[in-house]
């Protein structure tokens, strides 16, 4: 079997083959030059902070879902949904409702309506394992009992109240976006 990597196929790897396992396994995101010529990107914490929020409102995702710390570029590619993040700090971590999540220097992923796809750089810690989580899903975003999903490449999937990461209104936000730099959102505690 060929490695699964982010390079092109060696002249030996059949096109086909390595064109099944890209579909199978899902595109990586990655940020590259050609990514950041097409993006809106934004440097430091707080202007950071301020649009990655409003996208994920924009998107039907919690506000409260990416409160972290120490973010130096924020990059969106409108016309794919692409998203990058890079940190100061190599790892932080978190605790949301008894599951400690993972945040490396870098995140990246594909944003849809209610739902991120092909996420990498976010790990959570269940019953000693840390999984890596790779899709979130928001489920009835329009009503009290919505939820949301937190999902993994092997199927594995968990699910909370959208509660627990959503600011209830704007002037509350605006007092919790300071918090949260040192909590971590709404339902999670910093680690």
């Amino acid at each position: 079997m060929y490695p699964l990597t982010n390079s092109k196929p060696s002249s030996t790897t059949p096109s086909l083959l390595w064109s099944y396992l890209h579909r199978r396994v899902g595109e990586v995101p990655m940020v590259t030059q050609d990514v950041k010529a097409r993006a809106e990107i934004y440097y430091g914490t707080e202007t950071c902070r301020e649009k990655l929020m409003l996208l994920l409102r924009n998107v039907g995702l919690p506000n409260g879902l990416l409160t972290i710390d120490g973010i130096e570029e924020y990059g969106y590619v409108k016309d794919t949904g692409f998203v990058w993040l890079k940190r100061k700090k190599e790892k932080d971590y978190y605790k949301f409702q008894n599951v400690l999540v993972c945040y490396e220097t870098e995140i990246t992923a594909y944003l849809q309506p209610n739902k991120i796809k092909n996420l990498t750089g976010v790990k959570a810690r269940e019953f000693l394992i840390w999984i890596t989580l790779s899709e979130i899903c928001v489920h009835n975003n329009t009503n009290r009992s919505a939820s949301i999903t937190f999902k993994t490449s092997s199927g594995l999937s968990k699910t909370f109240p959208l509660s627990f990461f959503q600011y209830e209104t704007a002037q509350e936000e605006v007092m919790e976006v300071d918090e949260a730099t040192n909590q971590g959102g709404k339902g999670a505690q910093r680690w």
